[in-house]
C-alpha cells in the first residue's frame, strides 16, 4: 500500500515544519512501514545546523523514522486517532551524514508489541547506504483531539 502526503496526514497529526516523511511506498498495518523525506536546503533547521556545512540533524533522522513507524502501527483499526509517542532509543548508530539533495529513504520494522508499547527496527539510507539505525520504543496513547 501506498500513502501520499495528504493519507500520511490523516493518520499522523505532524505537521510543518515537524511532519518529515513526505510519501510511504510500502506499508504492512501494524508489521512495517518504508517512507520517504526528500531533504531541501529550505528545511528550517538548515539556517543553524551548520551555517555554510548543513547537515540534517541525528535527531530529526530518528524522528524520520519513528514517523515511518507510527505510521505502521496507527494505520491498524485500534489505533486510528491516537498518538505513537517515543519511550525509548536503543543501539543507535549514525554512519552517513545527510545533507541538502538527499532522499532518505526510511524503513521501520515491528518486531514485538505488548500491550500499548512496541519495539522496531529502524534504519535510514542514501543511495543504498546506511546513514542512521536504531531500535525505537514507542507507546501509543489517547490523544485529546
Amino acid at each position: 500500500m501506498e500513502l501520499n502526503i495528504n493519507e500520511i496526514q490523516k493518520i499522523l497529526p505532524h505537521r510543518y515544519p515537524f511532519l518529515l516523511i513526505d510519501r510511504v511506498t510500502e506499508l504492512e498495518p501494524g508489521i512495517k512501514a518504508t517512507a520517504y523525506k526528500c531533504v531541501s536546503v529550505n528545511e528550517p533547521f538548515f539556517q543553524g545546523h551548520f551555517p555554510g556545512f548543513p547537515v540534517m540533524p541525528g535527531v530529526l533522522i530518528l524522528e524520520a523514522l519513528a514517523q515511518t513507524g507510527a505510521v505502521a502501527m496507527l494505520s491498524l483499526e485500534e489505533n486510528k486517532g491516537k498518538l505513537a509517542l517515543f519511550a525509548g532509543l536503543n543501539n543507535v548508530k549514525f554512519k552517513k551524514q545527510v545533507v541538502p539533495g538527499d532522499v532518505l529513504e526510511l524503513k521501520c520494522e515491528i518486531k514485538k508489541t505488548f500491550g500499548k508499547m512496541g519495539v522496531g527496527e529502524g534504519t535510514a539510507m542514501v543511495d543504498g547506504k546506511v546513514a542512521a539505525k536504531a531500535e525505537l520504543t514507542f507507546a501509543i496513547v489517547d490523544s485529546d483531539k
